[in-house]
């Protein structure tokens, strides 16, 4: 997907006031796909661009292949200047405090009188409902959503080490967004699309809800789980190395018994079947654990691969700037960044045609297209006033 004709979403204008993860995620995708995608930045540049710590490489990650405008929407020339550039889009894309785009006239319902055919996505905490109005982050949402409660030890709960509800989030707008362009084109208008950050935590824990309404039996958290398979779990090797195993079938733990030599192991009465092996977990786990605690990780892993065991390294983050699978896939490419340098960038996790939606154009500076795009504006509302 190298040319912009060929990409799915060529033809397709979209206008984003976005900062930080969820919104800027939902125009990336976007973006991915061919739409030509205009961040609305506030003089000075987003603010998510300086962010320091954990946050240092939000803008990096979720903006590829968009323009940057600068315009200052808190002022009436600004809000005019920005109505008047989304008459000119398909999309309107944002995931401001709540209330916020109402108070620079910039709200769906106030644009949809103007601009009937406008699909506008709001990125928020919350879908309309009791709590609507409160701020929130992706760390409070998995507090309350059941995702930190699952993910911790008991009385520790633990939010996921990534910023999965944002992400998501950005991800429901584009499926929202993609839904009602395609229903534009039969009805002729446009409509909004809402997404939220507590309702995507709780659509991640609703396995866990369902297994309680069939069950009535609260459920642990993950690490106080009673497993189904009775050998998956993360194993210490030699010189602390660790490796995750999951053996959950019957071959599979034959085949297990096997790469480690144990053939005594698959013959013992007591495991002989999953459900009999999780039954003895508790004898089972140590005498693996035994077993593996002189093993290396490079040994096992190719006996694993050819005995069709599950297994996985634990893998740091910066590790996987070096995988060979990411970057014979195609999922690890070269950005050219803001300031001229280059790094590498995680693609979109699909593939159409056998075609990875990459990199098109390097990360804009701010204001970079400023005069592109409200130059074509200002000449459109020049012809248009010589007529």
């Amino acid at each position: 997907m190298s040319t912009a004709a060929s990409l799915p979403l060529d033809g397709i204008r979209v206008v984003e006031f976005t900062h930080m993860v969820m919104g800027p995620t939902c125009g990336m995708i976007l973006a991915d796909l061919g739409a030509e995608v205009i961040k609305v930045e506030p003089p000075g540049g987003d603010k998510t661009r300086r962010l320091p710590g954990l946050g240092i490489g939000f803008f990096r990650t979720f903006n590829r292949n968009k323009k940057s405008v600068v315009i200052d929407i808190s002022t009436p020339a600004g809000q005019a200047a920005a109505a008047d550039l989304i008459g000119e889009c398909d999309v309107v894309i944002e995931n401001f405090r709540p209330g916020l785009m109402r108070e620079f006239g910039l709200d769906y319902e106030t644009l949809a009188k103007r601009y009937p055919r406008l699909v506008y996505a709001s990125h928020k905490g919350f879908l309309p409902g009791p709590y609507d109005k409160r701020l929130a982050l992706d760390e409070v949402v998995q507090m309350m959503g059941g995702l930190a409660y699952m993910t911790g030890p008991v009385g520790r709960p633990l939010r996921a080490g990534a910023s999965v509800n944002d992400i998501m989030g950005g991800m429901f707008g584009a499926i929202g967004i993609l839904a009602a362009l395609r229903e534009r084109d039969l009805t002729g208008r446009g409509q909004e699309v809402q997404s939220a950050l507590f309702e995507n935590c709780v659509f991640l824990c609703s396995q866990h809800m369902m297994q309680y309404a069939m069950t009535q039996q609260p459920l642990p958290p993950m690490p106080a789980r009673v497993s189904a398979w009775s050998v998956y779990d993360v194993f210490t090797l030699a010189q602390d190395e660790q490796l995750f195993i999951g053996a959950v079938s019957d071959k599979q733990f034959v085949a297990l018994c096997g790469v480690l030599g144990r053939a005594d192991l698959a013959a013992d009465p007591r495991f002989a079947t999953n459900s009999e092996r999780v039954a003895t977990r508790a004898d089972l786990i140590p005498m693996l654990a035994e077993i593996l605690k002189d093993h290396r990780v490079d040994d096992l892993v190719p006996k694993f691969e050819a005995a069709g065991i599950p297994y996985a390294p634990i893998v740091r983050p910066e590790q996987l700037l070096d995988d060979p699978h990411l970057k014979a896939s195609g999922g690890l490419v070269p950005m050219t960044t803001e300031d001229g340098g280059t790094t590498d960038t995680v693609l979109l996790p699909l593939s159409m045609g056998g075609r990875r939606p990459g990199v098109r154009r390097a990360l804009a500076k701010i204001g970079e297209h400023t005069q592109e795009i409200l130059g074509r504006l200002k000449a459109k509302a020049s012809e248009g006033g010589k007529e």
